[in-house]
């Protein structure tokens, strides 16, 4: 399906069940489906699922998102993501929603391509991940001027490539989301865009209701909520209502102000030693400590079990990226590093998974035999 239908009414009025993907059997055939999207994803099981998303709740945010920037008829929202990601569909609902214009990068990912490609479309928003801002900034491109603001979800942007992104135009805002708040649940705003860059907080956009359990883990409410779940049982796809107005998410956040600060996901920690161990704040670490010259999500930190410790910690890089930069990034955190979060050697591998959007597959990493860390001592 071509994704300038979903700027047409015909496709907001209808009352079927859409999905971009093909759904892979029957859709169940349920009233309270009627006017919902699809979209896939994995729970932390990684058994897939499809999310259920009413179409005024795509709407909603995609409201909420347009009048957080600012964006008008005049705007014109660019698309470079995945339709059948939520992110990506999001960039035409706001487009409907705005009666904006909408252009479409077609090409395949070249971030010299896409840069000139906004300046000839005079775009003025679009979204993208943290992998493609870290391609601009690599690339030494400036922004083109019609750039308004650029919305960066589907990861963690670090403050090093947030600020060269800045110094070379490119009017970067951190976001946090997922596909069961059809979106965007928090976005900085665009008076950020006059200080230095930093990932958070990111304020929470005004249709939110957003509270943190006693396990610091994310519960939201609003009128952009998901609808419910379509799970495989016993061969037969069934639709599971959202039972509450509230989602408790699996991401542990703070909250203070309005202000959203991810800390990662409660399912990523792992126990070394007896101490819980959040792999993903290594990563963040090893990447201020190399001043940028380490992207987050250009490497990930394992944790592999181990019979003694529960679990080692191996951090993996591309087999391309500089040794040097590693190693020395590596020692300077081992000099503050208590025991239970101390790194064994660095792997490299050929090519690290990532989904479409350039998020890290780290369950497939750590999966993969080939980088099981062989010399445990």
């Amino acid at each position: 399906m071509d994704a300038t239908l979903l700027t047409h009414s015909d496709f907001w009025n209808d009352s079927g069940v859409f999905s971009f993907e093909k759904f892979p059997g029957e859709i169940p055939d349920a009233d309270q489906l009627l006017g919902h999207v699809l979209f896939e994803t994995s729970g932390s099981s990684g058994t897939p699922k499809w999310v259920a998303i009413s179409k005024a709740a795509l709407l909603a945010s995609a409201a909420a998102v347009n009048r957080h920037l600012q964006v008008t008829a005049e705007s014109c929202w660019g698309l470079a993501l995945p339709v059948h990601h939520v992110g990506g569909f999001g960039v035409c609902a706001r487009t409907f929603e705005a009666g904006s214009r909408l252009e479409i990068f077609e090409k395949r990912w070249d971030a010299g391509a896409f840069t000139k490609w906004l300046g000839e479309r005079q775009v003025t928003h679009t979204a993208l991940v943290p992998t493609q801002v870290h391609d601009l900034v690599k690339a030494g491109l400036k922004a083109p001027g019609s750039l308004k603001a650029i919305v960066v979800g589907g990861g963690h942007l670090d403050v090093a490539t947030g600020r060269a992104a800045r110094d070379l135009g490119w009017p970067v805002l951190a976001s946090y989301g997922m596909t069961e708040a059809a979106s965007q649940i928090a976005t900085q705003a665009l008076d950020q865009l006059a200080k230095p860059y930093q990932p958070a907080p990111i304020s929470l956009l005004p249709i939110w209701c957003a509270e943190v359990s006693t396990d610091s883990l994310l519960r939201i409410s609003g009128p952009a909520l998901f609808s419910g779940y379509v799970i495989l049982e016993n061969d037969t796809w069934c639709f599971i209502p959202r039972g509450n107005e509230w989602h408790l998410t699996s991401d542990r956040v703070m909250l203070e102000n309005d202000g959203l600060t991810p800390l990662g996901r409660a399912d990523t920690l792992v126990k070394v030693l007896g101490e819980l161990v959040d792999p993903e704040a290594i990563e963040r670490e090893l990447t201020a400590l190399s001043n940028g010259k380490l992207t987050a999500g250009t490497f990930a930190v394992i944790a592999l079990p181990d019979e003694r410790a529960g679990h080692i910690l191996v951090p993996v890089f591309e087999s391309l990226t500089d040794r040097a930069i590693v190693e020395q990034a590596i020692a300077i955190y081992h000099k503050t590093a208590l025991g239970f979060r101390r790194l064994q050697a660095p792997a490299f591998v050929a090519k690290i998974p990532r989904s479409p959007l350039g998020k890290l597959l780290r369950k497939d990493l750590a999966a993969d035999h080939k980088i099981w860390y062989k010399d445990r001592g």
